[in-house]
C-alpha cells in the first residue's frame, strides 16, 4: 500500500521529481567541489574525475573499459610494503567497477561457466590464505581473482557493447608500439655488436620475458585475425613481422614456444573460421630450432647459474617447499617472505600453484584452465578461434615461468571475455533483425521487394 494518496502524483510527475532531484544533487555537488577546490584541490580533482567517469559510463558502459585497455599493458610497479602490484593491476580494478555494475545482462552461458570456475579456484586458494596469514598472501588472492574475473568482465563490457573491433585493434596497436620499441633498441644493440637478449628500457625498464611474451600474444592475435576485426593481409603481414622480430630479439624461449603452439592449434583445428595453410608449420619450424639451439648452448656451456640449470635447481627447491604442506600449500607469493631459505619464483604454472595452494589449489587451477579452453573451443569459430589461440599460447608460456603475473595473466581472460561479448552482441543484433522481419511492417517490406523483383 502506497503512503502517497492515490491520484496525488499524476503521470509525468514522477519524471519531474526525478529531474528536480538530479538538479538539486548537481547543485550540491558543485558546491562541494567548489569548497574542496579551495581547501583540498586534489580531492576536488578526484571527485570531478569520478563524476565525469560516472557520466561517461551512463552514456556508454563500455567506454571506460575501452579507454583503460592500453594501461592494462603497463607493468610499471607502484606497490610497496608487501603490496607488489603494477599500474596495470590498478587500471584493471578501475575498469572492473563500471564493467561489473553496468555490463550488459544477461551474461552468456560461457561467461558464467568461466566465472564459476574462477569462484571455485578462489575458494580453494582461500584455504591457504587462512592457514598462512601474511599481507602478500591476502593481496595475491584478491589479485588472482581480479586477473580472471575482472579481466573477463572488462572484456565482456567492451564486446557486449559493440566495441570489440575497436578494443582488439587498440590492444594490437599498443602491443605494436611495445614491439617497435623493442626492435629499435635491439637493432641499436646489434649495430654495437651486442647479441644478448633485449631488455626494453623505454619508457621504463622491462624484463625480456615480459616484452617477449606480450609481443608473442600480439602476434597470435594478428595471425588469428578474425574477420570482424577488419585487419587486412597487408597490415597483418607488417604487424606479424614487427612482433615476431621483437620476440626473437628478446630471445624469450617461452614466448617462441607459446607462439608456435598457438599457430599449430589454429592451423590444425578442423572447425575454424577460416582455412589456414599447413605450410605455415614449415615456416615456424625454424623458431623451434632457434629455441633448441639456445637451450643446447646453455647446457653445453657448463655454467651452473644460467637459466636452464637454475630452473632445474628451482624445481628441486620447489618440491622441498611443497612438502611442507602438500594439500593446501604454504601461501600465495610465499617467496616474498622469509619463511624459507629459498628466494625464487617457481618457473612453472603448476608448480607455482602446487607450492602456493597445494593439491587442492592445483586441482581447482586445472579446472579453471579446462573450463576456459572448453568454453572458447565451443564458441562460434568466428569469435572463439582467437580466444583459443591466446589461451593456448599463455598456458604453454606458463610452463616455463610464473602464471599469475599482471599482464600475461590478465590478457588471455580479457580476450576471452571480449570474444564472448562480441558473439553475444552479434547474436542480439541477429535476433533483433529477425524480429523486425517477422513483424507486420517487415513482412510487407519483404513482400514489396519480392514483388518488385518479380516485376523486373
Amino acid at each position: 500500500m502506497s503512503i502517497v494518496p492515490e491520484g496525488l502524483l499524476r503521470p509525468g510527475w514522477t519524471d519531474r521529481l526525478v529531474r528536480i532531484g538530479l538538479v538539486l544533487a548537481g547543485l550540491v555537488l558543485v558546491a562541494v567541489v567548489g569548497r574542496l577546490a579551495v581547501t583540498m584541490p586534489e580531492a576536488a580533482v578526484i571527485v570531478s574525475v569520478a563524476v565525469l567517469a560516472v557520466g561517461v559510463t551512463a552514456v556508454q558502459p563500455g567506454l571506460i573499459p575501452l579507454a583503460v585497455l592500453p594501461l592494462l599493458l603497463v607493468v610499471l610497479r607502484v606497490g610497496s610494503g608487501g603490496v607488489d602490484l603494477s599500474l596495470s593491476d590498478f587500471a584493471l580494478a578501475a575498469a572492473t567497477i563500471p564493467a561489473l555494475f553496468l555490463a550488459r545482462r544477461p551474461f552468456s552461458a560461457g561467461l558464467r561457466a568461466v566465472l564459476w570456475a574462477s569462484v571455485v579456484y578462489q575458494f580453494a586458494t582461500l584455504i591457504t590464505v587462512v592457514n598462512n596469514p601474511y599481507t602478500a598472501n591476502a593481496v595475491e588472492w584478491a589479485h588472482a581473482w581480479m586477473l580472471v574475473s575482472g579481466s573477463l568482465l572488462v572484456g565482456w563490457a567492451i564486446g557486449a557493447n559493440g566495441l570489440a573491433r575497436v578494443g582488439l585493434r587498440l590492444l594490437i596497436g599498443t602491443i605494436a608500439v611495445l614491439a617497435a620499441i623493442t626492435v629499435v633498441e635491439g637493432l641499436v644493440h646489434v649495430a654495437q655488436g651486442d647479441l644478448t637478449p633485449v631488455y626494453p628500457s623505454f619508457p621504463y625498464a622491462m624484463h625480456k620475458n615480459f616484452a617477449g611474451t606480450v609481443c608473442a600474444l600480439g602476434a597470435v592475435m594478428v595471425y588469428a585475425r578474425p574477420a570482424w576485426v577488419g585487419i587486412n593481409r597487408r597490415w597483418a603481414f607488417v604487424l606479424m613481422g614487427l612482433m615476431l622480430t621483437a620476440v626473437l630479439l628478446t630471445q624469450s624461449r617461452q614466448a617462441v614456444i607459446g607462439l608456435v603452439a598457438a599457430v599449430f592449434v589454429l592451423v590444425l583445428r578442423s572447425r575454424s573460421d577460416r582455412r589456414r595453410s599447413k605450410l605455415v608449420l614449415l615456416l615456424v619450424a625454424p623458431l623451434v630450432l632457434f629455441v633448441t639451439n639456445l637451450v643446447q648452448d646453455q647446457v653445453q656451456s657448463g655454467n651452473q647459474f644460467n637459466s636452464v640449470f637454475q630452473r632445474l635447481t628451482w624445481f628441486q627447491d620447489s618440491m622441498t617447499v611443497w612438502s611442507s604442506d602438500p594439500w593446501f600449500g604454504v601461501g600465495l607469493r610465499w617467496w616474498y617472505t622469509d619463511r624459507f631459505p629459498f628466494q625464487f619464483q617457481p618457473p612453472n604454472a603448476e608448480i607455482e600453484v602446487l607450492t602456493s595452494a597445494g593439491v587442492v589449489g592445483l586441482a581447482a587451477f586445472v579446472l579453471l584452465m579446462v573450463v576456459s579452453l572448453r568454453v572458447a573451443w565451443r564458441m562460434d569459430p568466428a569469435f572463439g578461434s582467437l580466444a583459443v589461440a591466446v589461451l593456448v599460447s599463455r598456458i604453454v608460456q606458463g610452463q616455463f615461468d610464473l602464471f599469475w603475473s599482471a599482464v600475461q595473466g590478465s590478457l588471455p581472460f580479457l580476450v576471452l571475455g571480449l570474444c564472448l561479448g562480441a558473439q553475444w552482441c552479434s547474436e542480439q543484433r541477429e535476433r533483433g533483425a529477425a524480429r523486425e522481419l517477422s513483424s507486420p511492417t517487415g513482412s510487407r517490406a519483404v513482400a514489396r521487394l519480392q514483388a518488385s523483383g518479380a516485376a523486373r
